[in-house]
């Protein structure tokens, strides 16, 4: 050991001959100090995988969110594709429901076997189309003029009063499709 204080090297057998070989209590200090360093390095790190953790679950919570909006979206949007192709053709299917109309008030009159054939298909027709969501609006002489529903077409003169502003012919009837209006009823306005 007198070899190693000799030559100016430490010694882990006697720590007291470190303060003697010219190093200080405080470069102890910081090995002593490291030891509990450590301690706290894990607890930093627990903090730091704790947060990790949190911040993980977040993007995970967010990126669920965002899928089942993205689900919903495209649900709704699958819908509405749906609902505006059957628009369209029911769109182009509504000539043919006022030709049926103007037709039936022809065979009114008559009691033989064609005008009860053709009331067959007539009433199959509108069953068919209430099926895919068409409803026919019921506007009736005196009712309230709605523009969320009707287009006045002209607006005549009425001797009464209480009929400006009310719808007083239908010229056309106006369907809906669901809640959406596809056609508005073409109508006369007293005024």
């Amino acid at each position: 050991m007198e070899n190693d204080v000799e030559q100016g090297t430490t010694s882990t057998e006697n720590p007291e001959n470190t303060s003697e070989k010219g190093t200080s209590e405080k470069e102890e200090a910081p090995g002593v100090a490291s030891g509990n360093a450590s301690e706290g390095d894990f607890s930093g790190e627990i903090k730091k995988m704790k947060d990790e953790l949190t911040e993980a679950r977040d993007k995970y919570v967010r990126l669920y969110a965002e899928f089942e909006n993205h689900r919903r979206r495209t649900a709704k949007e699958r819908l509405e594709l749906i609902q505006s192709a059957n628009e369209q053709l029911l769109k182009a299917l509504l000539p043919v429901a006022d030709d049926f109309e103007r037709a039936e008030k022809s065979f009114r009159d008559r009691n033989d076997k064609e005008a009860e054939g053709f009331a067959l298909i007539r009433n199959k027709f509108g069953k068919t189309l209430e099926q895919h969501g068409l409803k026919m609006m019921t506007t009736a002489a005196g009712t309230d003029f709605n523009p969320d529903l009707h287009e006045a077409i002209t607006q005549i003169p009425t001797p009464d009063e209480r009929m400006k502003g009310k719808v007083v012919d239908v010229v056309e009837r106006g369907y809906m499709l669901g809640d959406k209006v596809i056609r508005f009823a073409k109508v006369v306005v007293g005024q």
